[in-house]
């Protein structure tokens, strides 16, 4: 059996100085080449791991066949934001998690393929199928993230009006504001929301839900709404000096960045600072993603402080490599407790305490327990706080009797409608923090039980 084609990357030390997406995609040959690895197993066992129920075998037999085409028909019909997902999607614990060949050696590169063949589609531009008739029912989608495109494009393809309220000044949510540009190009994103327009969905931008005007309100002129957006509101750690110059939630951080375009000022009039000794509190993907961004904002040193250990990390282990090769420095087993600064007011310093692990929590994972007179000073100038996210309290706002959960989610049913008639919800705002393609797969099975309701 041929071994895995590997991914062609940009050279570490050249990728930290620019923003350029790092992965650079297979070639035609060694798409074919991968493809022709897949054993077409009688029962694929790939399937089960796709939230979004990608027909697996059937899109990487014809790029087997060198029918580009076709493959990325076949994986259109699921699948939205294949550009997308084929880029973030960890599918190493999804759909290659259960990958026959896998169990011997390395899986099939599902996600890669399928970067591939989006790509190419993109390139050789996209073919919209034809619309079907219209069937006078409207729903209002309030956000335009991962859930609420999903949402948006099974719906339009099904003859319903839809109209999406974003309240960004731009499209795509999280894969706008939250993912790097070296990782997730913008203008991938602006083509697959464009694809998403061409199917027939309207989306209206700088319009806050919640504020702007309420989902009552939608009600009355839409036969349903669906709530995807998202968990936007950023965790602290609640320790002393977090409210310093130079203290980020990754957020802002990102959100500078990504959509704002920090990285390119003074071309784009979005200020940020670019610290010199930077920390990362944190072990996710958005953690990687802060500290390899600092990277290339010039810091000298970047460190990712984390109080476990690395193998308890829930950063994809390739991002995780894609940092080490950066250069980005691993504090393990290490908990901030003060952020320290100077007489004007700027993080100058950082104290923190070494910590050991104890027994599994919950999760799993192994309970991290501070070590007796384990103090340490860190110098750093700036703090990017990364430890998770929530869903921002202006979902009770939104709408009366809509029955939130105590963390600050939605409550949903069966067939993920909430406590309110006619509203459904899906995603982040639901789940709590999840990945895209788990977002989207929220948003597939909520857009099958609108097309319900509102056919009734």
């Amino acid at each position: 059996m041929a071994l895995r084609q590997p991914m062609p990357e940009q050279d570490p030390k050249k990728r930290i100085h620019n923003f350029d997406e790092v992965a650079l995609g297979y070639s035609a040959e060694q798409a074919v080449s991968e493809a022709e690895r897949c054993l077409q197993c009688a029962e694929p066992g790939c399937e089960q791991g796709c939230p979004v129920e990608v027909d697996i075998p059937e899109f990487i037999e014809r790029i087997k066949e060198g029918n580009f085409g076709d493959a990325i028909k076949v994986v259109r019909k699921k699948n939205h934001l294949p550009a997308i997902c084929g880029r973030v999607c960890p599918y190493e614990d999804q759909c290659e998690k259960f990958c026959v060949l896998g169990k011997k050696e390395e899986p099939v590169a599902i996600g890669r393929l399928e970067r591939f063949v989006a790509d190419y589609e993109r390139r050789k531009g996209f073919k919209i199928p034809s619309k079907p008739e219209a069937t006078g029912k409207k729903v209002a989608v309030v956000g335009s993230g991962p859930a609420g495109v999903t949402v948006s494009a099974e719906l339009a393809k099904l003859g319903h009006e839809v109209i999406v309220f974003e309240a960004l000044h731009a499209p795509g949510g999280v894969l706008m504001y939250g993912i790097p540009e070296f990782r997730l190009p913008k203008e991938i994103v602006e083509a697959e929301i464009s694809y998403i327009k061409k199917l027939g969905v309207s989306i209206k931008t700088g319009i806050v839900i919640g504020k702007t005007i309420s989902v009552d309100e939608l009600l009355e002129e839409f036969d349903a709404a669906f709530i995807g957006t998202g968990a936007g509101l950023p965790r602290w750690m609640n320790i002393p000096g977090e409210d310093l110059c130079g203290v980020y939630s990754a957020n802002e951080f990102l959100t500078r960045i990504n959509l704002m375009r920090a990285y390119l000022f003074p071309e784009y009039d979005t200020p940020v600072r670019k610290g010199k000794k930077v920390a990362v509190i944190g072990g996710g993907n958005v953690a990687m993603d802060s500290a390899r961004a600092a990277l290339r904002l010039g810091a000298k040193d970047v460190f990712i402080v984390y109080r476990r250990s690395e193998k308890e990390m829930p950063a994809r282990q390739e991002e995780i490599e894609h940092a080490k090769e950066e250069g980005v420095k691993l504090k393990l087993l290490t908990l901030p407790t003060k952020i320290l600064g100077d007489e004007k007011g700027w993080v100058e310093k950082m104290e923190c305490v070494r910590m050991e692990l104890g027994e599994p929590d919950e999760s799993g994972r192994r309970i991290p327990i501070a070590i007796k007179n384990s103090e340490f000073t860190m110098n750093v100038d700036t703090v990017i706080i990364a430890i998770g996210q929530s869903p921002n309290p202006l979902i009770s706002r939104m709408t009366e009797e809509l029955q939130v959960a105590e963390q600050g989610t939605i409550v949903v049913d069966g067939n993920s409608m909430t406590s309110k008639e006619g509203v459904f919800a899906g995603g982040d705002i639901v789940s709590g923090a999840a990945t895209v393609i788990e977002s989207m797969g929220a948003g597939k099975r909520a857009a099958r039980a609108i097309h319900e309701y509102i056919s009734r």
